[in-house]
């Protein structure tokens, strides 16, 4: 699944190749990724003659804004934009198409079908779910080491599950709460409010440290994901943890290993990572 720096990425390749332009109409082949109207028919002519004014995100989510409309899209696990002319083919994994004026079309293609999109009108879009229960966002304001110390030490769970909670902290996902463990030298199987001050403090820099490494490299390029101009990400060579199992630690030279926690793949250093305190 697309975490926040690819999401980010998608966020600012659509800026640059929607903003400004008309929906004519709107074409939806799998009706069951609009959540928002229920009512499929309302979603297709609401946007019609709608202008794009401005692409955001919230943590995973994309939101595209019209000139009455908030479009809040969840790629989930293998959602893609693409921008192409209205004479080139599309095949069978494309299920919505918003055709605009110009004779360009923005295309939503979904190998598995688990993206969803829900359509509110502005300045209703972060009063409803799916973005009214959130997390700050991790390059925000309010996500400080003393926001982290208050949550971490709440919660009965592991560390690695709780940065996984999107109402902790939105954006973060398997990738990334790997690689900031890591960097911080947590055991992914600690509990979180075992965690000590001086630990708190230093994963706090690396969470946001490592997002931010990522957002510049353009994300990483995991199974399939790509940029909506068809670019790849360039993170996944910096990757220290994740997908590594049984590659030696670029920093000790212990064997990566991999465990589940959580019912999440996960990677770490046994070395470097130590797990006496749970």
């Amino acid at each position: 699944m697309p975490e926040l720096p690819e999401v980010e990425t998608i966020r600012r390749t659509l800026l640059e190749l929607v903003v400004g332009k008309e929906i004519k109409k709107v074409s939806v082949f799998w009706p069951k990724i609009i959540k928002k109207p229920i009512e499929v028919e309302q979603f297709k002519d609401a946007l019609v003659n709608e202008k794009i004014t401005d692409i955001n995100r919230r943590g995973k989510f994309l939101i595209i804004y019209t000139d009455t409309f908030a479009l809040i899209s969840h790629l989930r696990m293998e959602g893609k934009y693409g921008l192409f002319k209205e004479e080139e083919p599309f095949d069978k994994h494309t299920h919505v198409i918003f055709h605009f004026t110009d004779g360009t079309e923005l295309r939503y293609r979904d190998v598995r079908k688990f993206g969803t999109m829900h359509l509110f009108l502005k300045g209703e879009e972060h009063l409803n779910l799916p973005l009214s229960q959130l997390g700050p966002e991790p390059f925000s304001q309010a996500f400080t080491k003393t926001y982290l110390q208050e949550k971490l030490l709440k919660t009965e769970r592991k560390i690695k599950p709780a940065l996984l909670d999107q109402t902790i902290v939105t954006g973060l996902g398997n990738i990334y709460v790997d690689e900031a463990l890591f960097r911080a030298s947590i055991h992914p199987e600690r509990k979180a409010k075992s965690l000590k001050d001086q630990e708190i403090v230093l994963l706090h820099q690396e969470i946001i440290q490592t997002l931010s490494e990522a957002v510049d490299k353009g994300g990483s390029t995991i199974r399939s994901y790509v940029n909506s101009q068809g670019q790849i990400g360039m993170f996944q060579l910096q990757l220290l943890v994740y997908g590594r199992n049984g590659e030696e630690c670029r920093r000790c030279g212990t064997l990566i290993e991999k465990t589940v926690v959580g019912g999440r793949g996960t990677h770490y250093c046994p070395t470097c990572q130590k797990s006496s305190l749970k």
